[in-house]
């Protein structure tokens, strides 16, 4: 049995999975729009939306957080503290959109856009 085993595996270790989402994170915050696969955008965008808040604090303290957690890739966290983060000041979430497509031509998965709102 499967219980409270959240994780989506993707047939990935835990360092393959890690690098994945940060890949897909960093790529959101650079181009604000990315297509995936369904289950890879249902599993970045928690992740997302917790740095999105994280940023919106704006202490010291937050920004390091921010930075840390965006691998010390500063050109990113700047972007996402000072351009992305201030548009959703005044909103308690929900700061990404999860837009079903038609299956891949290729294997059939169920694809996906996640973008900002």
């Amino acid at each position: 049995m499967r219980h409270h085993n959240n994780v989506r595996k993707f047939g990935r270790n835990k360092n393959q999975r890690h690098a994945l989402l940060k890949g897909l994170m960093l790529a959101l915050i650079a181009h604000g729009k990315i297509e995936t696969t369904e289950a890879k955008a249902k599993e970045l965008r928690p992740f997302i939306e917790k740095m999105v808040t994280k940023a919106n604090v704006g202490t010291l303290a937050s920004r390091r957080l921010v930075i840390s957690r965006l691998y010390n890739l500063t050109s990113e966290a700047n972007k996402l503290i000072s351009e992305i983060a201030p548009k959703y000041k005044e909103r308690t979430g929900g700061y990404t959109r999860i837009t079903k497509l038609p299956r891949r031509a290729g294997d059939a998965s169920k694809m996906a856009i996640i973008e900002f709102v």
